[in-house]
Order: C-alpha cells, then sequence, then structure tokens
C-alpha cells in the first residue's frame, strides 16, 4: 500500500538572497539603506531583549534559506500601528530569526518574524505560521515568499500584521507522547517573547498548509478564545487513523483527541479554507470548510504543492487582516455567503 501523501517536501526552495537579522524594537525600527552589516546589528538587539540567539550571517535562499530585505532605496508607503506613525518599505518585509531552545519541544527551535512595516510595531497583531511535515521556520517563510508576499499586501491596504513562524519538527502541531509539545511551545514560549516585543497576543490569526493546515485548524478547535481567524492550505486530515500518515499521530486514541473533522466549528473564529482540485486532501477540505463554516474558501486547479499554495496566500493575508480588525473593533460576526 502506498504511502498516505504527508506533505513532505523535497528539494531546493525557490529565491536567493541574503539572511537579515533585524529585530523590530520595542519601540521603534529605525531602517536606512537595508545591508548585512545593519541586519546583524538589529539581530543583536532582538537577541539582547530576549535572550535568544539571533541570526546574523548571509545564507543562499536557494538552499531553503530566507530571502530578507535587499539594498536599495529607502522610504515606502506611510502606515498606521499600535504605537504610532509606521512605514512600509519598499521591497521585501523585515525578517528576524531567531532561536530558542524551547522546553516544551526539548530542543533548540529556530524562530523566524516578518513585519511589513518599518518604525512604531507597538500593537501590531500577530498571524501565527505553521509549516508542512518536512520543513521549518526558515524553509517556510522561504516556500512562500512570505517576506515579499506581505509587504505586497500592506502596500495594497492590507492593515499590517506580523507573521510569525516557528520550528514545529514533524508532530502535526500536537503534544506527543514522547513529550514533543509544539501546542505548549507555542502557547507558553512564543507568545510571551512576542508580547516583550510589544506585539499584541492575546487574539491572532494563523495561517498554514499540510499539516500546518491542520495545525492551524486544530490550534483554533482547542484556543477558540485565542484565535481570530485560520487561513489553511491544504489542511492534511484523514478520517481514520489507519488512512494517516505514518506518525502523524501516536495511536487511534491520540489520533481521536485531536480531531478537526466532523466537530462543531468554535464560535468567533473565521475561517477560509484553499485547496487544489487535485490535491489528496481536496475532499476533505471542502468538507471542513462546510463543516467549519468558512466565509471564504478557494478550489481552483492545483495540486498538494508550494505553487498552489503561494497563488492562495494574497487572498489569505488579505482575509486574515480583515479579521484582526474585526478582532480590534468587535462587530457582527460574518456568515457563509
Amino acid at each position: 500500500m502506498p504511502r498516505p501523501l504527508d506533505g513532505r517536501l523535497g528539494g531546493a526552495l525557490p529565491g536567493d538572497g541574503t539572511i537579515l537579522g533585524v529585530r523590530p524594537s520595542r519601540r521603534t525600527v529605525l531602517l536606512a539603506a537595508p545591508t548585512f552589516a545593519a541586519g546583524a546589528v538589529g539581530g543583536a538587539l532582538w537577541a539582547r531583549r530576549s535572550g535568544d540567539a539571533a541570526a546574523g550571517t548571509p545564507g543562499a535562499a536557494s538552499g531553503g534559506e530566507l530571502a530578507g530585505p535587499t539594498a536599495g532605496p529607502t522610504g515606502g508607503v506611510a502606515a498606521s500601528t499600535g504605537g504610532g506613525a509606521a512605514v512600509i518599505p519598499r521591497g521585501p518585509a523585515v525578517v528576524t530569526r531567531t532561536a530558542f531552545r524551547s522546553a516544551a519541544r526539548g530542543r533548540d527551535v529556530s524562530m523566524v518574524v516578518v513585519s511589513p512595516v518599518t518604525g512604531a510595531v507597538d500593537g501590531l497583531p500577530v498571524c501565527l505560521v505553521l509549516h508542512g511535515r518536512g520543513d521549518d521556520a526558515p524553509r517556510g517563510v522561504a516556500l512562500l515568499g512570505l517576506d515579499t508576499a506581505l509587504a505586497d499586501a500592506a502596500r495594497a491596504g492590507v492593515a499590517p500584521f506580523v507573521a510569525v513562524a516557528v520550528d514545529g519538527g514533524e508532530t502535526y502541531w500536537h503534544p506527543r507522547a514522547a513529550g514533543d509539545d509544539p501546542e505548549r511551545m507555542i502557547l507558553a514560549e512564543v507568545l510571551p517573547r512576542l508580547a516583550d516585543q510589544g506585539l499584541h497576543t492575546t487574539r491572532l490569526a494563523a495561517i498554514g498548509w499540510s499539516m500546518g493546515g491542520y495545525g492551524a485548524l486544530l490550534l483554533a478547535q482547542r484556543h477558540p478564545d485565542l484565535a481570530v481567524a485560520v487561513a489553511a492550505s491544504s489542511p492534511a486530515m484523514w478520517h481514520a487513523y489507519g488512512a494517516s500518515a505514518p506518525g502523524a499521530f501516536d495511536s487511534a486514541a491520540d489520533f481521536a483527541a485531536h480531531q478537526v473533522l466532523g466537530e462543531p466549528p468554535p464560535a468567533d473564529v473565521a475561517y477560509r479554507i484553499d485547496c487544489g482540485q487535485s490535491d489528496p486532501f481536496y475532499a476533505v477540505s471542502r468538507q471542513a470548510a462546510g463543516e467549519l463554516a468558512a466565509t471564504e474558501h478557494g478550489f481552483g486547479p492545483g495540486g498538494h504543492d508550494p505553487a498552489f499554495w503561494r497563488s492562495a496566500l494574497p487572498a489569505q493575508l488579505a482575509f486574515v487582516g480583515r479579521a484582526l480588525v474585526r478582532a480590534a473593533s468587535p462587530g457582527p460576526r460574518p456568515t457563509a455567503g
């Protein structure tokens, strides 16, 4: 019997450039023309405040590293944040990569913060980015081209928010019998670090693809008081434990305890589901969209691959931006059309 599709990706990732570790400070981020030297200084500032190690060395994005801002003219589009005036710069968003020792996961993990603005960042909301199986936080950001997509969205008028990716291993984003607990890492380790930088973390959004699409849906299912919105691409879900990807769950009981399909939707969480018509998870994605009363969806041509996930990303970022604005100014929850 063929191994069930689990979202694992192989091969080089697209793009090339250098890693820049520019820390968005608690009050302001001051950038001239971005250079590697400026990135190293910014990363060091983040590390000093949070106690984490910041990446500040160049690396080829074609091998799965981040494509960060490149040297070029300064200036950009004015934006407003909870902390005051800010600027959406020309070119890609500001990318910061840090590392910390996760007690919840029992290992060192990477965290990548992508901010579309320079200037005041206090009060900006957060969207978690949950990667697929076989990826990690840096590769996931590069795979989506998230630094470019988030900056483009902000320049197009989407209310600014910060996207944050973190390593989830191959846990399927739920606590495992061996003690690896990515959920606790997010709640007890990632969110406090982001709050320390002045970001708004009491209500947030999540996006993800494949394993991470399932993980984003599961996070909202288990923590509806935290999640405002979820945008899931090709969520890796199955109707039975025996059909699931090897290693996705510890046992039939673990599978049953972490179900999304067939569960009632939590109140006050908005959903967008995207899946290509040639994707093996197409049927379960359509089922999830119906059961969760998704207010938006995209079920056009495409497969279980980065090309489809990148094509869905602009609409997902716009969806997340609108949901985060509504959360800041609560009103009636939209209904499916």
